[in-house]
Order: structure tokens, then C-alpha cells, then sequence
């Protein structure tokens, strides 16, 4: 156009830095801006405010600052493009303040005011702020449009006000899809999955058609809960209103799957997208490390290099994790080092955590002690329990003694290090001190969660405990545990008594066998069909010994064993066992009560 001799006006420029705003090419921004200063429109609002829009996509808030206090007029629109700006760039507190600006210069403000503002907020977790917000909504008479009462809804949900959330919703006359996508979403950060899922076929049953967040959010819900015929039916849905093929909702399916204890419909899922991006090939990388196809991973991970796309923060993690698992600690710092040589991603606690118990695992616990102390920032909970669990494995107790003092200071609540450390100290016979270590569990508060394993057939939960014999097939399931030891013994099995928690030593071996999660797995193989999958969901980590009995359990019935533990609400694959494959063992194992 310039080169034809026309001039530029107005809504030429405006449309261009609509453009540069979307490509988030500042550099191309700024010489549209020295066009519009050679031409004579620094001036004009809606070019000044494009100006503003531009600069805050880019990430430059401090040319959309100097722009924004430059202009001599400035209206609605202006504003907004500020507090949306400090949003976008994470600048949670600045937004919230430049709309109480607008409040200030008696602007009124409209839905993309009220939603940014609140969105800061509720990234911020400031509820009082939200409220103030919702109460300027109200005053203003914006609460019930339908925009500014999803803001709401998602503010209370983020702020923790489950309660405030849940009447808001209902108070909704016209909800839409985005108002039923934020409602599941909002049960999935309280950790409140069954409510998800429950909301999701209700909106189903009301009527709307589920989207690709939708179906994401539900997903996610059901990976939590490990439910995995609520997540073929979720599945069916997917087909049905044809989001198959969606990127997004393909990968949340994998992750659902790999989760719910099926590697292999996760690999199916995965094997028929078209279209594979990162978040894709982590999803698989992931579901295989969680699955302890170790070996699988770094297949994957160069397969995914060969294809040209570059990994991410969370890809690397499963990596890392998976070169500990395989005692490829070279590899492993190579992928490490690679992080900030060749992808621009900078090593977080998770992958330094990693990097940690690759040298555990591989015995070379004073490098790792050296290496965790060397990071760049105060190394958490996360490191010191990978070293914990390594000087656990490989018997260490000096070293032990002082991570475990570590852990005591960083997380003094956690019943986990106690235990460890009282059982490293049984193991060497120093009794004294493994009651010294549990007598200051008691005077600090800390109470070790009672172990409980839960398995579910024909849609009905059971649920053991340790010793328990209140089943109505208690007699059926310890003769099947005494049929079970016999076998095992045959195949080799030793008792690995270190993990008993009976201090006489004759009655050791006999209490490791009535561990809630033996009980289980002995239910289990009363009940469900024959070849059919045995899932165990758990509240603490699997001891040792069960870890073998399965392991060996799993060869003799010929037999899928997968095994799940419940962390704050949510429940990870800890270890799975398949009778041709070798399985692995996950560190820091903890005694169950």
C-alpha cells in the first residue's frame, strides 16, 4: 500500500498493531509506532490505545505503561487494555489496582473490566479483593451478566470459597457451557473429583454439549480417581460429539488412562492422533514412566527429538526420572544439561530431584549430597526425600541420619521421614533410637496415618485394613494368603522383615502378610474374573515387602497388579506388575500400619 503512494490512516494502523499484537513481534510493533509518530497520530485514541493493546501482548509493559501514560485522552477501552495487559504478564496486583483507577475516574466499567479484575484476583487468592469487586459489580448493575458471574464463580472457586461458588452457580437462571466448564473445573482445584464428575453428566443431562475444556477438566477429574469405567464412558462421549481427534482432549485421555492403570488403551489413544504436539508426546512419556517402562521413555523422548518437537518442563521430568529408574546417570546428566544448552528451560526443584536420586540409585549418595547442595536455590522436601530414600535402599545411616534431620526442619508434619529413619535404626538394631525418633512423632504432633488398601468389584469399593478380618469372606481370604505364601516361597520369596512393624521377632514375618494391601490382592483373586487386571488403590506407600509379594503374585496367576497411592485427594500409579515384564520399585518406602 505505502509503496503505491497511499498514506496510512487511523484504521490502517490500528488494524496493523492488531496484528503485531498477535504475532508478538514487538520489534515489528515498534515500527508501525514510528510510522504513526512520522505521520502524525500519536495522538488519536483508538491508535494510542491499539498502541497500548500491542505493547502488553508483547510483554512489554513498560512501552504499554510510558504509551499508556503518555496519551491525552484516554477512555473505557484504554484502561482495559491495561488492567488485561497486567493480567496476561502476571502482574496480578497492578491489574487489580489500575481498576480500582477506573472506579476512581468515574468510568463505569463493562464485563471485560469486571472478569480481568477478578481473574487477578483470583490467580492472586485474594478473596477480599474479589468480594470488593463483586460488590462494585452489583453497584454497577454487571452481576448478572453472564461473563462477570463466571469471573465470579471462578475467583471463588481459586480462592477456596467452595461454599460461596456453589450458591453463586446455582443463583445462575441462564447458565451456558462455560458456566458448567467452570463449575467441574472448580471441584477439580478443591480436590472435590466426584463433584466433578457428577456435574459433568448433570450438564449432560441438562442439555449442552460438552467442549474441549469440558471434556479436559473431566478427564482430569476421573485420572484423580482412578475410575476407569467412568472414564470409558467419558471416552464414548468424546467420540460421540467428535472430539476424537482434539489435541488437547487426546492428550487428557492418555493421561487418564495411564493413570486409571491401562498402559494400553493410553498407547492406543496416543498411536491413533493425528496430529501430535508436546503436550501429546508428554502425556505418553509420562504414562510409561508412571507405568515403569523405563527403558519405553527414552524411546519415546528421542522419537518425539527426531520428530522435530522440542520438549518441555514437565517432559524432561519423566526423562530424568526414567534414567534413575535404569542407572543411566550419564544420560541422564546429558538431558539435564541439555535443558538450558539446547531448549532455553531452566532446571526446576523436580528436575534437580531427579538428578538427585539418579545418583542415589546409582549408590553414589555423597555426589548426590554434593549436588544437592550446590543448586541454585534452598533445595525442598522433594530433594532430601529422594536422598533419604536412597540412603535407605543402600544403608547409609549416617548420612541418613542427617538428611532425615533436614526433612524434620522443612517438613516437620510429615509422618514419612520419622518412619523411615525409626526403621533404618530397627534394621541395625539400634533400637533405643528408632524409639527415641518415634517417641518425637508423638511429642510433635505427628501421627502416622493408619494404612488402608481398597479395591473394587462389580462397582462395589472394599476396603482392608491391616489384620482386618471383618469381611464376610475373611475365612476364604486368608486360606487364599496361605495358598499364596506357599507358592511364593517356592518361587524364592524371603520375608523382608525390616518392614514389619511387630518388634518380636517371631511374629515378624507372620504380620507382613496380613498387610492391608495382601488382603487386597487376595480378595482380589477370590472375585474378580480369571486374567482379569487386579487394581489396589492405597493411602501410603507400598512396603517393600508386598512390593515382591506382588511382583511374585503377578508371575504365578499370570496376572496384571497395578497399584495406586492416594496423595492429597488424588491418586498415582505407584508401581504396576506384569507378569512378563520386570516392574520397579518407586524409593522411599514406608512402613503400613
Amino acid at each position: 500500500m505505502r509503496s503505491n503512494g497511499i498514506y496510512p490512516n487511523q484504521f490502517t494502523f490500528s488494524s496493523i498493531l492488531r496484528a503485531c499484537a498477535d504475532t508478538q513481534i514487538v520489534v515489528h510493533g515498534e515500527q508501525v509506532h514510528s510510522l504513526i509518530c512520522k505521520h502524525g497520530f500519536e495522538f488519536d485514541i483508538f491508535v494510542d490505545t491499539a498502541l497500548v493493546d500491542m505493547y502488553a501482548k508483547c510483554s512489554n509493559m513498560r512501552s504499554a505503561e510510558n504509551m499508556f501514560d503518555e496519551m491525552s485522552e484516554r477512555n473505557l477501552v484504554s484502561w482495559n487494555s491495561m488492567v488485561v495487559g497486567f493480567l496476561q504478564n502476571k502482574f496480578y496486583d497492578r491489574a487489580v489496582a489500575t481498576f480500582k483507577k477506573i472506579i476512581r475516574e468515574r468510568l463505569s466499567p463493562d464485563q471485560v473490566s469486571f472478569s480481568s479484575a477478578l481473574s487477578a484476583c483470583a490467580n492472586m487468592g485474594v478473596a477480599d479483593n474479589g468480594k470488593q469487586v463483586h460488590g462494585v459489580a452489583v453497584k454497577h448493575g454487571s452481576f448478572n451478566l453472564a461473563y462477570v458471574k463466571n469471573s465470579l464463580m471462578d475467583m471463588y472457586y481459586k480462592c477456596g470459597l467452595f461454599e460461596d461458588a456453589i450458591k453463586l452457580f446455582q443463583t445462575i437462571g441462564d447458565k451456558d457451557v462455560v458456566t458448567w466448564n467452570v463449575m467441574v473445573m472448580g471441584c477439580v482445584q478443591n480436590n472435590n473429583f466426584e463433584e466433578a464428575c457428577n456435574s459433568f453428566w448433570v450438564m449432560r443431562r441438562d442439555g449442552f454439549t460438552p467442549d474441549e475444556a469440558s471434556f479436559s477438566t473431566v478427564l482430569h477429574a476421573v485420572a484423580n480417581l482412578a475410575a476407569l469405567d467412568q472414564g470409558t464412558l467419558i471416552h464414548d462421549q468424546i467420540i460421540k460429539t467428535g472430539f476424537g481427534m482434539n489435541t488437547c482432549v487426546t492428550s487428557s485421555l492418555i493421561t487418564m488412562y495411564a493413570k486409571c492403570g491401562s498402559l494400553i488403551d493410553a498407547r492406543r489413544v496416543f498411536e491413533e492422533s493425528e496430529d501430535r504436539n508436546v503436550v501429546s508426546w508428554t502425556a505418553m512419556i509420562s504414562a510409561c514412566q508412571q507405568h515403569g517402562r523405563a527403558n519405553r521413555v527414552i524411546e519415546l523422548f528421542e522419537e518425539m527429538l527426531e520428530q522435530g518437537i522440542k520438549p518441555d518442563y514437565i517432559t524432561l521430568v519423566s526423562v530424568l526420572s526414567a534414567c534413575g529408574h535404569t542407572g543411566r546417570v550419564e544420560q541422564g546428566f546429558a538431558y539435564f544439561n541439555s535443558m538450558t544448552e539446547m531448549y532455553n528451560l531452566s532446571p526446576g526443584p523436580e528436575h534437580y530431584a531427579c538428578i538427585v536420586d539418579l545418583l542415589g540409585r546409582a549408590g553414589r549418595l555423597h555426589e548426590a549430597k554434593k549436588f544437592a547442595a550446590s543448586m541454585p536455590f534452598k533445595a525442598d522436601a522433594s530433594v532430601w526425600g529422594a536422598l533419604l530414600g536412597a540412603c535407605s535402599n543402600h544403608g547409609d545411616l549416617d548420612m541418613a541420619i542427617v538428611v532425615a534431620e533436614r526433612l524434620f526442619e522443612i517438613e516437620p508434619y510429615n509422618p514419612g521421614n520419622y518412619v523411615l529413619l525409626s526403621n533404618m535404626y530397627s534394621r541395625y538394631g539400634r533400637l533405643d533410637e528408632a524409639n527415641e525418633v518415634r517417641r518425637l512423632m508423638g511429642v510433635s504432633g505427628v501421627r502416622k496415618e493408619p494404612g488402608c488398601s481398597w479395591i473394587d468389584v462389580r462397582n462395589k469399593t472394599f476396603v482392608f485394613t491391616a489384620h482386618d478380618r471383618s469381611h464376610s469372606m475373611t475365612n476364604e481370604i486368608y486360606e487364599m494368603l496361605g495358598k499364596l505364601e506357599e507358592l511364593a516361597k517356592k518361587k524364592g520369596y524371603m520375608a523382608k522383615t525390616q518392614y514389619a512393624i511387630n518388634n518380636m521377632e517371631e511374629y515378624k514375618e507372620r504380620s507382613l502378610w496380613y498387610h492391608s494391601e495382601k488382603l487386597a490382592l487376595a480378595f482380589g483373586l477370590l472375585t474378580l474374573p480369571i486374567g482379569a487386571p487386579i487394581r489396589i488403590k492405597k493411602n501410603l506407600r507400598t512396603c517393600g515387602d508386598c512390593h515382591t509379594v506382588m511382583k511374585i503374585a503377578s508371575e504365578i496367576f499370570e496376572r496384571e497388579i497395578i497399584r495406586a497411592r492416594k496423595i492429597l485427594g488424588r491418586i498415582e500409579i505407584e508401581s504396576k506388575c506384569i507378569y512378563e515384564i520386570k516392574s520397579f520399585w518407586l524409593g522411599r518406602a514406608a512402613n503400613e500400619g
